[in-house]
Order: C-alpha cells, then sequence, then structure tokens
C-alpha cells in the first residue's frame, strides 16, 4: 500500500477536519528521545532498588527489572494519557496520538497501543513495528491497528488575526477577567487552534453545517466555563466561540500565532 500523508475525518454534519500524518523520520525522532527518557528514569528507579539489596542480592534484581519493565511501559501509558496522546518525544517534535476516526482518545486505547508496543519492538529496533508501519496506508504499527489509534503531526498554525475573523465588536465576556483567566487554564491549544481555524474558513460551510459545528464548539468552551447570563445571551454560538477566542488572547498583540 501507499502510504498517505494526510488523515480526513468527514462528521455527519458535512465538516470535514484534516490531519497531517506523522512521518517515520519524526517517529524515530520522537521515539529516541523517549528512549532516552525511559533509560534515565530506569536508572533512577534502578538505584532504588538497591533498597532491597537488604533482603538479598536476587531480591534487588528482581525488583530492578521489575521496575525497569514497568518504567518501558507505564512512560508512554502515563504520559499519552495525561497529555491527551503526547509523550515526552512527541511532545518535542509537536507529533499526537488521535483517534483514526478523529473521536476522543480514549483510556483503553493508550492502554492498548503501549501494551502491543512489546511486539512492535520485536525481533529489535522496532522492526515489525516499522514493517507494519510502512505497510499501512496511515503508518500505523500494531499497537496503533489494535488501539484504533494514529499519530499525527501538528505543525505551528500560521498567526490568526482574531480581528479579521468579523467586524469588531464589543466583548462582554471580557468584563470578567476572573472567568476569563480560568477559560485560558481550561481550553488546550488544540482546541482554540481548531476554533480559531473553523472562524477563519466559517464562509466555506453549508449554512446547517456550519450552525451546528459552532454549536459544538459553544457547547464545549461553556461546559468548561459558564458566564453570567447577561453576558451571553444576546450572542449566537458563533460569536459567542469568537468571544471566547478573543478573551483567551486578550493581551496579546494583534495577528496573535496560537500553537
Amino acid at each position: 500500500m501507499t502510504p498517505s500523508s494526510t488523515l480526513r475525518v468527514h462528521t455527519p454534519e458535512g465538516v470535514t477536519f484534516a490531519f497531517p500524518l506523522a512521518s517515520p523520520l519524526l517517529r524515530a525522532l520522537a521515539l529516541a528521545i523517549d528512549l532516552a527518557a525511559i533509560a534515565a528514569l530506569t536508572d533512577v528507579l534502578a538505584k532504588s532498588a538497591h533498597i532491597f539489596a537488604i533482603l538479598g542480592a536476587d531480591w534487588a534484581n528482581a525488583v530492578e527489572i521489575l521496575f525497569s519493565f514497568l518504567a518501558s511501559i507505564a512512560y508512554g501509558i502515563v504520559l499519552e494519557w495525561w497529555w491527551r496522546g503526547q509523550t515526552l518525544g512527541k511532545r518535542v517534535v509537536r507529533l499526537r496520538v488521535i483517534d483514526s476516526r478523529g473521536l476522543r482518545l480514549e483510556f483503553s486505547q493508550v492502554l492498548i497501543r503501549n501494551l502491543l508496543r512489546l511486539l512492535d519492538i520485536l525481533p529489535a529496533l522496532y522492526l515489525v513495528g516499522g514493517s507494519v508501519a510502512f505497510a499501512t496506508p496511515k503508518c500505523q504499527r500494531l499497537g496503533d491497528l489494535a488501539a484504533g489509534t494514529i499519530v499525527i503531526h501538528e505543525p505551528a498554525l500560521p498567526a490568526v488575526d482574531l480581528q479579521q475573523l468579523a467586524e469588531p465588536r464589543y466583548n462582554s465576556l471580557l468584563g470578567y477577567p476572573h472567568l476569563a483567566a480560568r477559560l485560558r487554564n481550561q481550553v488546550s491549544p488544540e482546541m482554540a487552534g481548531l476554533a480559531a481555524k473553523a472562524l477563519a474558513l466559517r464562509d466555506r460551510y453549508e449554512p446547517s453545517a456550519r450552525v451546528v459545528l459552532f454549536g459544538e464548539f459553544a457547547a464545549y468552551f461553556r461546559e468548561l466555563v459558564s458566564f453570567p447570563e447577561e453576558a451571553v445571551e444576546a450572542l449566537s454560538d458563533e460569536q459567542y466561540v469568537r468571544d471566547v477566542l478573543s478573551a483567551l488572547y486578550a493581551g496579546r498583540s494583534k495577528g496573535a500565532v496560537i500553537v
């Protein structure tokens, strides 16, 4: 099969999202960083296992082996769940694990793809996993295929000038700085980037799809932080999303970069 460079997810509302797939080179670079981090973690745990030497050398060796195994497996599981699909290596080179259908990544998927890493590394240097990835159209290793996940590349988004997305208007959300600050802490850069991209491309959507799309974004933001009714009662979902983004980047220079 010829690997694709882009994953396209089509929603029932007729909206299409495109995700650039991670190249083998970037995945290898992220893996190298992760292996170095795992080695450092394993070294720390191995030294802590020496306290079991009071029970005997065999006990100390057994605990050291157990700690090393747990470090190599738990590293990916904990970080990919905590950082929403990223490990240290993926974070550095801007890669992310996502559900292959574009849905929310579940813990079971994170668990499966990391447990099956034990097969992907066989017989050495990820030969099985690398071979399978090259043979699949979405560059998925065995763990990805079993978990229904893919690894995408998240390049830095171009500058988004929020003032050009709509005519300047009063932003009632900025009247509640403590809630705006809470919103900035709750909204992920990825979701902010998706919302900004949706606003920039809003005129390309069918009217019904546009209403549904911004309704979903607005519902997501409202669930994170609830503003007083008088601040939002006159806003459409699309206006609310734009005001949320303005609040997120309030105080930054015009044309702020959303990453």
